[in-house]
């Protein structure tokens, strides 16, 4: 079966670096070394797990100063690696103003992102704020999908006032609002959302631009009610994704093995709603 990874980050130093002054807390976090590897060793490991890996850019540097992990570099081990890296997710901060626009067209047209990954929580704002209005209109314009974090992160967790990170940002509310605002954007939830699964599993059953990929999360702990829903009524809206570094592969997949699915509904969910959603 083919397996679609939609939450992979590269792992290398420059990804490291672009988290700043969280590195230490997430080593924390993850009980493990938070550490960079080589291109060659995070290849190594994606493809012996068997998966096809669509990376992830990263930019906060509006709320850490630290380096962005860039579309460019991302774009580039896409292309270096097409064996392994299907695809890659942009970014851009959206503080950064008209500065995030040029550089969602660059990105795009120049790069050619598969569409834009957001961090609210550790970016200190909202996707739904009005602020960013010209930014999403611009994504829409651009016809490419937006990835957003939904729920708490383990990014500043434990440090004093979880270094002025708000939780509540990443609230499925903030998603609602946007796929409200821009209908024929395509918006994928990332994470399962905790602690707000149940007001995740509205948004995406409610809009029809919005989609849900489970990293970031055991799936030994994902709730009861998610776990029906992702053989049931969100069965078409659900995907696959690690997070990695976060978690082994071996970890990620022998989890989601263990739960149980039939067939068809981890064909869906592990390339099959990829496929037809992002075109994969």
């Amino acid at each position: 079966m083919r397996r679609i990874d939609l939450h992979c980050y590269p792992g290398t130093d420059v990804w490291i670096a672009s988290q700043g002054p969280y590195v230490a807390a997430l080593e924390q976090y993850w009980s493990k070394p938070w550490v960079a590897r080589t291109e060659d060793e995070v290849v190594a490991e994606i493809s012996a797990a068997g998966v096809e890996a669509v990376l992830v850019a990263f930019d906060v540097e509006s709320t850490t100063g630290a380096p962005p992990c860039t579309n460019a570099y991302v774009a580039d081990l896409r292309d270096r690696y097409p064996q392994v890296f299907v695809q890659a997710w942009g970014t851009v901060d959206p503080l950064k103003g008209e500065a995030a626009v040029a550089e969602a067209e660059t990105a795009v047209k120049e790069h050619g992102v598969l569409g834009f990954h957001f961090h609210p929580i550790i970016g200190h704002y909202s996707v739904d704020d009005p602020a960013f209005g010209e930014l999403f209109e611009t994504i829409a314009g651009l016809h490419v999908p937006i990835m957003v974090d939904v729920g708490t992160t383990g990014m500043g967790a434990g440090m004093a006032g979880g270094m002025g990170a708000i939780v509540r940002h990443a609230h499925p509310a903030a998603l609602d609002a946007l796929a409200a605002r821009f209908p024929t954007l395509t918006i994928v939830a990332a994470h399962p959302g905790w602690p707000w699964v149940d007001e995740m599993t509205a948004v995406a059953l409610h809009k029809g631009n919005v989609y849900w990929e489970l990293s970031g999360w055991a799936p030994k702990y994902y709730p009861q009610s998610l776990r029906t829903d992702i053989r049931g009524r969100l069965r078409d809206k659900v995907m696959f994704g690690s997070d990695h570094p976060s978690m082994t592969y071996e970890r990620v997949l022998r989890e989601w093995d263990e739960l149980g699915f039939d067939e068809a509904v981890m064909h869906r969910v592990f390339h099959e709603n990829a496929e037809r959603v992002l075109a994969l």
